[in-house]
């Protein structure tokens, strides 16, 4: 979930393409098994809390943002030196905007992080012991979880790019976990703020699931607040730091 490029001590050091000695193959991997992991995360984590604590959705909401959010930042951890930890394609599209990266790159990273959504609840359903693929029952889509993803998606990007745009994107991992794990209660959509993830969590009729139906708006919802993240970014930050 970081992009962009800055340097460190005359070293390159990109969250946007990831290492330069990586081939385009390598890190659209690094987005898939990433994505899974982080769809894995959200799901797995929502169907755990959903079975320790059947009777209070609160506690659940908690649990699940915890682990969430804890594990946002582990995988960022791991795959940011490769790909860049994107796992989002509005991340993805925001940073092909900003930082000059090839489309090409955009164009394999978000195939991949769908389909690694898709993989990471059809693996949350089965090592919980649920049918593998499910279709979500869940209905989300009002008009106000349609002004929350775009609010959410907003300043998901915001966090991100300011970050990377003033030197210091070695803190996105932590600042990204702590955004979506406090963005779970302050949104009224639980901030998804993530195309990919939304997809994934169709596939899943638990706790952190979105019924089909509902998708499309959230979907939407997330372009639009992309698009105004990176025009708030670009006001804000409107030069990269060298």
């Amino acid at each position: 979930m970081t992009g962009d490029t800055i340097s460190t001590n005359n070293t390159p050091a990109t969250l946007a393409a990831g290492t330069t000695s990586a081939t385009l193959a390598r890190r659209t991997f690094g987005e898939f098994v990433g994505s899974a992991l982080l769809s894995l995360i959200v799901i797995g984590s929502g169907i755990a809390a959903a079975s320790l604590s059947p009777t209070d959705t609160g506690l659940q909401l908690l649990e699940n943002a915890l682990a969430t959010a804890l594990g946002l930042a582990g995988i960022i951890l791991i795959f940011g030196p490769l790909s860049g930890a994107h796992f989002n394609p509005v991340i993805s599209l925001v940073d092909a905007a900003t930082s000059g990266r090839p489309w090409r790159d955009t164009l394999a990273y978000v195939p991949a992080q769908t389909l690694g959504c898709i993989a990471g609840a059809v693996l949350a359903n089965f090592i919980f012991g649920l049918q593998p693929l499910t279709v979500s029952s869940t209905e989300r889509l009002t008009t106000p979880t349609f002004v929350s993803e775009i609010v959410a998606t907003a300043c998901l990007v915001l966090v991100v790019f300011s970050l990377v745009r003033t030197g210091r994107a070695h803190l996105a991992p932590a600042a990204v976990g702590a955004w979506i794990g406090g963005a779970y209660f302050f949104t009224s959509s639980t901030s998804f703020a993530n195309p990919a993830i939304t997809v994934g969590r169709m596939f899943s009729d638990t706790f952190a699931g979105i019924a089909p139906n509902s998708a499309p708006g959230f979907l939407a919802a997330q372009l639009i607040g992309g698009a105004l993240g990176l025009l708030i970014v670009r006001v804000l930050y409107p030069l990269a730091r060298a």
